[in-house]
């Protein structure tokens, strides 16, 4: 949870519905008054605490729309990495009822006392995902979009691959000096991870489409391959992200998709 101002606060990403958060919270502020709140987005670890705050300090929400975008995870059977339902999905960690207050878009400022905040639409992770730029400080809150350990997991459908190397390569055109991630702690040499981000999922790519070429034809197939040694608590992750890819190298035309949608999807060469 980041706070912004003094006297009349602003909040970003006011974390989990959990009442022992949102008290201490509020007793951390004893002699200010919360009156707007932004998302980073929807994702419920980030804004499950929204309704209760703003019922508790009437405030206002702020935060991109998700449009018509499917939300969720395509499911995997039994945890794994395989799914024997086309297109069946898991949306628990979104909350898709949400309606902000105030919907914003990719270059609105709103601004307090001491601060003025410009948004960034990064889609990829999530199709509402936006960065604030802290314009006084030359820092970019940046939710899930850049976190300091690990590029973010994109799960399709509502996790697009093709957005979110479009959103890394727009941070990489900036100039801030300072990330403020929604998750661990702050990164002070912003361009430099960008970059180390993008070459990484080019990497990835590429691993990808030497599998489907050399004859794997499904997420279950060639996972092994591309995460080698990979533990079992984070394959369904990693599962997540091969699809995404595969996704995005059918959209750009480097390989076709059959079968359907999620985990039965099937990829084959031109040709092939």
């Amino acid at each position: 949870v980041y706070i912004l101002g003094r006297g009349e606060l602003a909040i970003i990403d006011p974390g989990p519905d959990d009442e022992e958060h949102v008290q201490k919270l509020l007793e951390a502020l004893p002699n200010e008054r919360i009156s707007r709140i932004f998302l980073t987005h929807t994702h419920k670890d980030h804004c499950g605490a929204l309704q209760r705050l703003c019922e508790l300090t009437g405030a206002q929400s702020y935060a991109i729309a998700s449009g018509n975008v499917e939300r969720g995870a395509y499911r995997q059977h039994d945890g794994t990495c395989i799914s024997a339902v086309p297109g069946q999905l898991l949306t628990s960690f979104a909350d898709t009822a949400f309606k902000p207050d105030r919907k914003l878009v990719h270059g609105d400022e709103v601004c307090g006392e001491g601060w003025t905040l410009r948004v960034v639409h990064t889609p990829g992770h999530a199709p509402d995902h936006a960065c604030y730029a802290l314009l006084q400080e030359k820092a970019l809150f940046t939710g899930d979009h850049i976190m300091p350990w690990s590029t973010s997991v994109i799960a399709p459908p509502e996790g697009n691959m093709k957005d979110y190397m479009n959103s890394l390569q727009l941070l990489a055109e900036r100039d801030d000096d300072l990330y403020l991630p929604g998750h661990g702690g702050r990164v002070h040499q912003p361009k430099k991870l960008v970059r180390a981000y993008l070459l990484h999922r080019q990497w990835r790519e590429k691993s990808i489409l030497d599998a489907v070429l050399n004859g794997k034809r499904r997420v279950e197939d060639i996972l092994p391959v591309v995460y080698r040694n990979l533990d079992e608590e984070v394959k369904p992750a990693a599962a997540l992200s091969v699809l995404a890819h595969l996704f995005h190298l059918a959209q750009k035309g480097r390989i076709k998709q059959s079968n359907g949608k999620g985990f039965a999807a099937r990829f084959d060469p031109f040709g092939g």
